[in-house]
């Protein structure tokens, strides 16, 4: 093998490297992005149901 592609080859294998540590990265920040989303409706008091809403329906002819 020749200079030229051995040092092709460890630039393949280093950009393929880089793209699995950056999509995991991102994959990470998303997970955790998630968890605290979640975290944020579990913490938030109960909505209180409509007096009204869904009780009844008038209709008018």
């Amino acid at each position: 093998m020749d200079m030229n592609s051995i040092m092709a080859s460890q630039l393949r294998s280093l950009q393929s490297t880089v793209q699995m540590s950056v999509m995991n990265k991102a994959l990470s920040m998303e997970t955790a992005a998630m968890t605290d989303m979640l975290q944020g409706l579990q913490d938030q008091p109960p909505v209180a149901a409509h007096p009204h809403k869904g009780m009844s329906v008038d209709i008018k002819a």
